[in-house]
């Protein structure tokens, strides 16, 4: 990582969460034009499928969800 990106890390991370979200979706965002508009295509419906099969498994009972508040405290306590 550039020293650049090392200084933002460090300031980024004392946002506030919802500040940091929304910077998070500026960036995925900007990946996203910045990939071939055919391989973003194929990603989003690679995802699609993913999406529909978990939602499957979800619904014919072989797999459980978790409360999302759940991961979340989780993965805040992990990463913070």
């Amino acid at each position: 990582m550039s020293t650049t990106a090392e200084r933002l890390q460090s300031e980024l991370v004392s946002l506030s969460e919802a500040d940091r979200a929304e910077l998070a979706r500026f960036l995925i965002h900007s990946l996203h034009h910045a990939a071939e508009p055919e391989a973003v295509a194929d990603a989003e419906r690679a995802w699609d499928v993913e999406l529909e099969r978990r939602g499957q498994q979800i619904r014919s009972g072989h797999a459980a969800g978790e409360p999302a508040e759940k991961v979340f405290s989780e993965l805040r306590a992990k990463y913070s």
